[in-house]
């Protein structure tokens, strides 16, 4: 536990944007869990439970913050009725416990998602997965995408895929006068769970790939797709038609944007933006960003669908191909304001939130 960690311990942190930011020590475990509530205006909040190791004592929590209030953007923009937050148990080492040891911090979550009534609804996120729902599932019935076989709606990466999909060929259509995908090149920078779906995807529809993954034995998948094999450090500087971040945040940088040789970017990768101001470095260099709060909205849509909603696959398909229609929604209100997608995007979630407060007051 950090000093920073520890003086917040039990408290709530005020934070003028924020409805609810506490910071809790687990009973079983000892780690600090930070959760943030950003919004439930539209409902209650959705999002995910991030366990991972922070070198900066104070990161935790301002990791927490970004993620919530970009996870009131996703969910008013793929108009679910559900605001935004985030749960995030700092590790004090790398390696993540495993055995008892992760059932007892899992257990820690849960009992801090079911102390706040419902104003929560917790998914995977990184660090984390439907099997850890299940655990958590055992301390509060406010958690979403356990197995299966227990009831939930399972991993939800293959449909935050299949978003990604349909936001791609938003962005071909804007770029390139076609949503058309194949022949069209796409570097896709990360190979994990969603990345190999999205990689899949877009082989099937007969798109030419270059990837990469800090990981070597994702070198196996690249050969399979017959895709081009790139190191980890010059994968933003790939010749693409459309770079697609499919791993960790915080790639985009003003020492980043200048290597990019792309004319596009989308891809489900969470707050790839370091700060609000490298989207104007990308659109001074003609570069069209897909608001990753649109892009990666496929499994959040299936997750809630399935299991709060009750939705047919019928109907979840057809949410999910209408991140589509959402992202030339915010393109188009980027070039009537003349301003950045993610401007806009913040726009329309924001209008979304204020009509749904002024009809309920």
């Amino acid at each position: 536990m950090t000093a920073a960690l520890e003086e917040a311990l039990s408290l709530n942190i005020p934070n003028p944007s924020h409805e609810l930011v506490q910071v809790v020590r687990g009973r079983r475990s000892g780690l600090a869990i930070c959760v943030a509530i950003h919004s439930t205006a539209l409902g209650p909040a959705a999002g995910g439970c991030r366990i991972a190791h922070y070198a900066d004592p104070s990161a935790p929590v301002a990791d927490a913050l970004r993620l919530a209030a970009a996870m009131t953007e996703k969910n008013a923009l793929a108009g679910l009725d559900h605001g935004g937050a985030k749960a995030v148990l700092a590790l004090p080492t790398v390696p993540r416990p495993a055995g008892a040891e992760r059932t007892a911090l899992l257990h820690d979550l849960g009992d801090a998602i079911e102390a706040l009534g419902g104003r929560y609804i917790a998914g995977p996120d990184v660090g984390s997965g439907p099997a850890d729902m299940s655990v958590i599932g055992e301390r509060t019935t406010h958690v979403c995408c356990r197995p299966v076989e227990d009831g939930g709606s399972g991993d939800s990466s293959l449909h935050t895929a299949r978003g990604t999909l349909a936001a791609l060929g938003a962005v071909a259509d804007e770029v390139f006068g076609s949503p058309e995908l194949a022949g069209r090149t796409f570097g896709v920078i990360g190979l994990g769970a969603v990345g190999a779906h999205v990689a899949r995807l877009l082989d099937r529809l007969g798109a030419r790939l270059v990837v990469t993954d800090v990981n070597p034995a994702a070198r196996g998948l690249a050969k399979e797709l017959g895709a081009t094999w790139v190191d980890p450090k010059d994968a933003l500087a790939m010749e693409v038609d459309v770079l697609v971040p499919a791993a960790l945040g915080g790639l985009l940088t003003a020492r980043t944007v200048p290597l990019l040789r792309c004319a596009a970017i989308a891809g489900p990768a969470n707050n790839q933006l370091d700060e609000p101001a490298t989207a104007d470095l990308l659109a001074a260099r003609h570069i069209l960003w897909a608001p990753d709060v649109v892009v990666s909205s496929g499994g959040v849509i299936h997750a809630t669908g399935v299991e709060l909603r009750r939705e047919s696959e019928e109907r979840l398909t057809e949410r999910i191909q209408g991140i589509a229609a959402t992202l030339r929604e915010v393109f188009h209100t980027a070039r009537t304001h003349r301003t950045t997608p993610a401007i806009a995007a913040g726009r329309l979630a924001g209008q979304r939130v204020s009509q749904t407060t002024t009809q309920e007051g």
